[in-house]
């Protein structure tokens, strides 16, 4: 079972945040200050193993129009004791560069036997897990699960987050009946509020009619 605690994500922040960001583009804890965040990029615990370019802060970033969707998601799970838990938001194309630059050193695979177990790291680009351009970086498209408010722990949803293999599929069929559940639970209320999934991978959503479907961004997360 996947079951990972996350403690320091449950207090609830209010306020401004002092930075700026481009216009149309917001500071997630702004519009919805119950919001949990946990940007892995930020972080050693993803499938470089190192921070990545790009991320200065463990700040979630999304353009207002997917920020206020998000809202209303987050306004329901909050009568369910529930929180949306934001592992990466808008991400900078500096940041893409570096996932690039990362694949093509084959010699580094130390994150292999956690995060692509089953696929060789030349074939990353092939089977669609990494790219050289991101809707992240149009800013409307983010990376999130649910997490219980009473014991501050992530939902169970089969496989954990960046895991590129068939276990992300959102109907992998080796899941149990709580696994399967909670994906479902995440998948619908995101629909419901105007995202769009993919289907390989459980914890990915874009705003359908997202504000710039052409533009790829490159301001850090600050």
């Amino acid at each position: 079972m996947v079951r990972i605690k996350f403690i320091f994500l449950c207090h609830i922040m209010t306020g401004i945040t002092l930075a700026q960001v481009p216009p149309g583009f917001v500071y997630v804890k702004d519009i919805i200050p119950s919001i949990q965040v946990d940007l892995r990029y930020y972080s050693q615990q993803n499938f470089l193993g190192t921070k990545v370019d790009g991320y200065n802060k463990n700040t979630a970033i999304l353009t207002k129009k997917a920020a206020q969707a998000l809202q209303n998601v987050q306004n329901e799970l909050l009568q369910e004791n529930l929180s949306i838990l934001i592992y990466d938001g808008y991400r900078p194309q500096v940041a893409v560069n570096h996932f690039v630059r990362w694949s093509k050193d084959l010699k580094d695979t130390l994150q292999k036997k956690q995060f692509y177990p089953e696929i060789q790291k030349q074939y990353l680009f092939r089977e669609g897990y990494i790219s050289s351009k991101s809707g992240h970086s149009r800013g409307s498209t983010l990376d999130v699960t649910l997490i219980n408010l009473t014991t501050c722990e992530a939902l169970d949803m089969g496989s954990s987050f960046d895991f590129f293999g068939m276990q992300s599929w959102f109907n992998y069929n080796l899941l149990s009946d709580e696994q399967k559940s909670n994906r479902l639970r995440l998948r619908e209320i995101m629909v419901k509020y105007g995202f769009a999934f993919y289907e390989k991978e459980w914890w990915h959503f874009t705003l359908q009619n997202e504000p710039f479907p052409d533009v790829y961004f490159d301001f850090e997360v600050n």
